[in-house]
């Protein structure tokens, strides 16, 4: 999977992407967010939501005027525990980790908070969020929607977006429990990792117009943007495997990120107009913070979450299979060997970064692959 990839320092990438990002116009302090949360997805083997997404999410959009690079986001409503904020089409990592402070703060004193946020861009990995609640010694909960993506069980249009429904909470381990994935079989950024290794996506992820699955890789991404293709919710085509539960969790994804902050839904995030122009994809977000401390002593949640992890993985093995994993471990795995190893970059981001370096004339950036 890495044979073509440079080994890069985590340091060297993270300044990078940072100083891309202020060269866009993004103020220092929002750039150095935004850098955090996507060098956090590399640090955790997330390779569809780092540096992978630098130049076709954030870099492009920013440039085609779709995206804007300086904070103008909003407070518009506020009360005890909960907070509504318009995003005004900013840089949705800078938004996700205000809103999710504001959620935290408010479960210091009243236990839980919770904000909405409408208008609003791609904020990177969800983990990031709940993390930050993690290491406030809360649990979190966040979710967003997207651009169409999915297809509704029994249909073949797409829908919904791949709204991920992602739940954090401390534990006495090495690592925290971290689930953090997409309401659809997979997702668009995994399908760009198959396209950038040249590979074609397993059978059942991607479906046409006629129901049927699709493994071409390239062309699905092209298809995805046009309704040619669709996701499949998690569990698959049809109910035989339950893909209606998938289905439902997307569902309530974009109801909770969209109809409790007056946002966009649906359609309307598909990121044009109705003459086909590009415009702002105005995406939103919801972040839920859970003070444990409010429920009983920290140690001892912590205690009962790791005991129940450790249970987990040392229950029987099925034949051939040496180990079961919880969530969050594979990310601590890929952390221990990149903290040393660095992020892996392959020949097409190589050129991506080469290309938005010498377009932002940043002369100073010197890579070992060139």
């Amino acid at each position: 999977m890495y044979e073509d990839c440079c080994w890069l320092d985590i340091n060297l990438l993270e300044n990078f992407m940072r100083d891309v990002f202020i060269g866009l116009g993004v103020p220092e302090g929002d750039a150095a967010i935004c850098a955090d949360v996507l060098i956090t997805a590399d640090k955790r083997g997330i390779d569809s939501h780092g540096i992978g997404r630098l130049k076709p999410i954030y870099y492009d959009r920013i440039k085609a005027g779709i995206q804007f690079p300086a904070p103008n986001y909003e407070v518009v409503r506020e009360g005890p525990t909960t907070t509504v904020i318009d995003g005004h089409h900013g840089m949705g990592h800078a938004i996700g980790k205000k809103a999710m402070q504001m959620a935290i703060d408010k479960a210091k004193t009243y236990g839980m908070g919770m904000t909405a946020v409408r208008n609003s861009t791609h904020y990177g990995i969800a983990g990031y969020y709940v993390l930050m609640a993690i290491e406030a010694g809360m649990i979190g909960i966040t979710g967003t929607n997207a651009r169409p993506s999915i297809a509704p069980t029994f249909g073949v249009e797409n829908m919904l977006g791949t709204n991920p429904l992602t739940i954090g909470f401390p534990t006495d381990e090495d690592f925290p429990f971290v689930l953090d994935c997409a309401t659809s079989v997979s997702q668009r950024g995994k399908i760009e990792v198959y396209d950038r290794d040249n590979k074609e996506i397993p059978p059942g992820w991607v479906i046409d117009r006629s129901g049927q699955t699709r493994t071409d890789t390239h062309q699905i991404l092209e298809d995805l943007v046009t309704g040619a293709a669709a996701l499949t919710p998690l569990g698959g085509i049809g109910e035989d495997n339950a893909g209606y539960k998938g289905y439902g969790y997307a569902t309530a994804i974009e109801v909770l990120s969209a109809a409790l902050q007056q946002g966009a839904f649906l359609k309307a995030l598909s990121g044009y107009n109705a003459s086909g122009e590009k415009q702002p994809y105005g995406l939103g977000h919801f972040f839920m913070a859970i003070d444990i401390s409010s429920f009983l002593d920290l140690a001892d949640f912590q205690q009962a979450a790791g005991e129940i992890m450790r249970q987990l993985r040392a229950s029987e093995k099925a034949p051939g299979q040496d180990h079961i994993y919880t969530a969050g471990e594979k990310e601590h795995l890929a952390w221990l060997e990149r903290k040393d190893k660095g992020i892996p970059v392959n020949a097409v981001l190589q050129n991506e970064m080469i290309q938005m370096r010498n377009e932002l004339g940043l002369r100073h950036h010197h890579f070992p692959f060139e």
